[in-house]
């Protein structure tokens, strides 16, 4: 649990890192590649312990990365709603779908 807890507070940080500055289209760009860097530094900081407490509770590579996709795209749905006002479309709804589906087969033993 600890381990999609770091991973939510990460890719929430990331996502405003990678993608806050859509609203902010009058920034110039070089301050907005500073700022992101600035925020990315702690999604590092969430994303690295993230990671190696996975490992230590018995997750392996593929396992982790596959719950990081997942973890990021719900991360970026709440954002795109809330944040950049964008609309939840039945497509993007099938397609997580799908991603579910390869997560059930990813920790099939």
């Amino acid at each position: 649990m600890r381990t999609i807890i770091l991973l939510t507070v990460s890719n929430t940080f990331m996502t405003f890192a990678w993608y806050g500055h859509l609203k902010h289209q009058d920034v110039a760009l070089w301050k907005v590649i500073l700022i992101s860097w600035g925020i990315a530094f702690f999604e590092y900081c969430f994303m690295v312990p993230a990671n190696r407490y996975g490992m230590q509770d018995g997750f392996n590579g593929f396992q982790l990365k596959t719950i990081q996709e997942v973890v990021t795209l719900t991360v970026f749905s709440i954002f795109a709603v809330t944040f950049l006002k964008e609309p939840l479309r039945w497509n993007y709804l099938v397609s997580f779908f799908f991603l579910i589906g390869a997560v059930y087969f990813m920790f099939k033993k």
